[in-house]
């Protein structure tokens, strides 16, 4: 089993997790990433401004990211 950790940034906002998560494979633990951004993108798509951007990553053990997930939005005028 390896350890992982979530990581949320939003504009100047960046917090890790200091909670790990074991999951058996990557591919688990891309499987769990996906079901919590899946929660929480209603909430984010109303709150995000224009040309801001959110991302969620899974960080390994050493806390370098494996997968990241991102919204934009984007002003083009």
């Amino acid at each position: 089993m390896a350890i992982y950790f979530f990581r949320i940034s939003h504009g100047h906002y960046s917090g890790a997790s200091d909670l790990p998560y074991e999951f058996e494979t990557r591919e688990a633990a891309w499987t769990e990433m996906r079901a919590v951004c899946s929660k929480l993108v209603g909430g984010i798509a109303r709150s995000l401004k224009p040309n801001a951007e959110w991302q969620m990553e899974l960080l390994d053990e050493a806390k370098e990211p494996v997968f990241r997930i991102r919204m934009f939005g984007e002003a083009l005028d």
